[in-house]
C-alpha cells in the first residue's frame, strides 16, 4: 500500500488552487506516495477523519501570508498579503496531528512559515535584498543556498554546502520555532530551510518550490524521494508506537 500523504489546497480562491495544486500532487505520486487533497471548506471533524487515514501531511506554498498577529509582529508591513484563515485552519490541524503522531512534515514556501509560526517561531514579512527572492516560476535556478553540514537536508540531498534553488518568496523565517532549526540560508542570510531537532521525527521546510523541479533536478526529486520514504516507515510502525490523535495543542 503507498504512503498516503495530506496536502491542504493551497488557498481558497479556486484559480490559484486549481493551478498549483496539481505540481505537489504529482511530485508526491513519482516518489511513490498516494495524495490525498484536504478541502478547506469542510467541518474540522472531517479534516480531522482525514488527517487520521494519512501518514504525512505535505504543507503547499500559498498566495497568502500569514496574519503577523499570529507571530507577534510589533505592526503589520504595508506589503504583507492577505491571510487566508480557511488555509491556516487546516494548517494547524494537520501540524497537531502530525506532531501528536510523529507523522512526516514537509512544508513548501508558505509552508515553511507555517510550520514555524505554529511551532511559535517568526517571519520576516518583507525581504529586502540584492538577491531576488520573488524570482517566479520562469527562473529555475534564482540563487545559490547553504545547506548546513550534518543536517537532514544534507543527508537528503546528498551533500552540505551550496546549491541552487529557484525562489518565488518575499517573506522568510527569522527566529526558528520550538524544535527547529536552520537547515540552510542564501548568502544574504534569509533562511531558506528549517527542520525538526528530533530524530526519530521527520520535519523538513523549505522556503524553495522543488515541486517545480522535479523532472529537471535530483535535489529536488531526493527531497519527495525521502519524505515519501520517511511516510511509508511511520505507515508500517505498529500502532501502539504513536499517540492517539488530538484536536487541542
Amino acid at each position: 500500500m503507498k504512503p498516503r500523504i495530506a496536502i491542504p489546497v493551497p488557498h481558497s480562491e479556486a484559480e490559484y488552487a486549481g493551478r498549483a495544486l496539481p505540481q505537489y500532487e504529482q511530485a508526491v505520486v513519482e516518489a511513490g506516495g498516494e495524495p490525498v487533497v484536504i478541502p478547506l471548506n469542510v467541518p474540522n471533524q472531517e479534516i480531522a477523519r482525514l488527517a487520521s487515514r494519512c501518514d504525512a501531511i505535505l504543507l503547499p506554498g500559498s498566495k497568502a501570508d500569514l496574519d503577523p498577529e499570529k507571530y507577534r509582529a510589533a505592526e503589520r508591513d504595508p506589503r504583507t498579503n492577505p491571510s487566508d484563515p480557511a488555509r491556516d485552519n487546516v494548517d494547524e490541524l494537520l501540524l497537531q496531528d502530525a506532531f501528536n503522531m510523529r507523522k512526516p512534515i514537509l512544508g513548501i514556501c508558505y509552508g515553511l512559515q507555517a510550520l514555524n509560526v505554529w511551532r511559535t517561531g517568526t517571519l520576516r514579512q518583507h525581504i529586502e535584498s540584492a538577491i531576488n527572492h520573488e524570482a517566479g516560476r520562469a527562473i529555475a535556478r534564482a540563487h545559490r543556498v547553504e545547506v548546513a553540514p550534518g543536517s537532514l537536508l544534507a543527508g537528503i540531498v546528498g551533500r552540505a554546502g551550496e546549491m541552487d534553488v529557484n525562489s518565488s518568496h518575499h517573506q522568510s523565517a527569522e527566529v526558528p520555532g520550538d524544535g527547529l532549526r536552520i537547515a540552510a540560508k542564501a548568502p544574504d542570510g534569509v533562511i531558506e530551510a528549517i527542520e525538526g531537532t528530533e530524530p526519530q521525527h521527520f520535519v523538513l521546510g523549505v522556503q524553495w518550490h522543488p515541486e517545480r523541479t522535479v523532472e529537471s533536478d535530483e535535489p529536488s526529486r531526493a527531497i519527495f524521494r525521502a519524505f515519501v520514504e520517511a511516510a511509508r516507515r511511520h505507515h508500517e510502525r505498529p500502532r501502539a508506537a504513536v499517540p492517539d490523535f488530538e484536536t487541542t495543542r
